[in-house]
C-alpha cells in the first residue's frame, strides 16, 4: 500500500503504523468503495463471505467497457478477495511488503497476492475469484 500523499518523511511511519496495528489493515483494506458500489447496483450483498465471491463471479461485467474503473475495480476485487480469506481462513493475515503492496501470508508462511488475481478477474472474468479463494483456502 503506497501512501504518496503522505509525503516520503511520512510514509514509512504511516506504513510502519498500519502494520502494527492488524485490524487497522484488516479495516482499511476492505473498504472496497468501487467494488461495493458496483455490488450494491447489481443487487449484491458483499458480507466477506466465500458465498458473496460467488455472487460476485455471477455479476455482468459492464465495467469491462470503461478503461477508467477497470484497474481500480479490479485492485479493489484483488482487496476484497484478501479480506474474504483474512476473515475466514484460519491463520491467514493482511501483510504489508516492503515495496507498500498488501499480501495475504497463511499460516503455512506462503504469501498470496490477491491485487493481481483481482486484476485478471476484472479484466477476464479467469480466475473467478469463488476458484481462487478455494485455491488459498485449500493449502
Amino acid at each position: 500500500m503506497h501512501l504518496p500523499f503522505l509525503g516520503p518523511r511520512h510514509a514509512k511511519k504511516a506504513e510502519a503504523a498500519l502494520s502494527a496495528d492488524p485490524e487497522a489493515v484488516a479495516e482499511l483494506l476492505s473498504e472496497c468503495e468501487l467494488l461495493r458500489s458496483q455490488a450494491d447496483r447489481a443487487g449484491v450483498r458483499l458480507d466477506d463471505t466465500p458465498a458473496s465471491l460467488e455472487a460476485l463471479d455471477q455479476m455482468v461485467p459492464r465495467w469491462r467497457d470503461d478503461p477508467e474503473i477497470l484497474p481500480w475495480l479490479g485492485h479493489d476485487a484483488g482487496l476484497y478477495l484478501g479480506t474474504v480469506v483474512v476473515r475466514t481462513v484460519p491463520g491467514a493475515a493482511w501483510q504489508i511488503r516492503p515495496d507498500g503492496e498488501p499480501v495475504v501470508r497463511l499460516a503455512s508462511g506462503r504469501a498470496v497476492e490477491v491485487v493481481p488475481a483481482g486484476q485478471e478477474w476484472a479484466a477476464n472474468g479467469v480466475p473467478e475469484l469463488s476458484q481462487r479463494y478455494a485455491e488459498i483456502a485449500e493449502t
